[in-house]
């Protein structure tokens, strides 16, 4: 069994920062690709940020230049650092992993975390 387990977020004004973290823990060969999607009332599930085994990154354009997102390969854990914050960032946002169950695997299992909500109001 994989888990991704989630810390952070939570109430922030307009201009502040957050730092989301999402653990990978059960038994696995390894994670591979690692990311961060957010969702909001009423709105489609969306990419905010993705992350390689290789450290190579993918952000949304919302996100360009203001989220970074990293991760520790040895911790199975991926961090997004969410800076100058906005209302409309406002969202649940849910970890993401491809994760290869086994080393003679051919694909990854996709796993979601439980969902953190991140509000950004005055």
């Amino acid at each position: 069994q994989v888990q991704l387990v989630q810390s952070g977020g939570g109430l922030v004004q307009p201009g502040g920062s957050l730092r989301l973290s999402c653990a990978a823990s059960g038994s696995f060969s390894r994670v591979n690709t690692m990311g961060w999607y957010r969702q909001a009332p009423g709105w489609q599930r969306e990419l905010v940020a993705t992350i390689t085994g290789g450290g190579t990154t993918n952000y949304a354009d919302s996100a360009k230049g203001r989220f970074t997102i990293s991760r520790d390969n040895d911790k199975n854990t991926v961090f997004l650092q969410m800076n100058s914050l906005k209302p409309e960032d406002t969202a649940v946002y849910y970890c993401n992993a491809g994760v290869r169950k086994y080393a003679s695997s051919l694909l990854d299992t996709t796993y979601w975390g439980q969902g953190t909500q991140v509000t950004v109001s005055s």
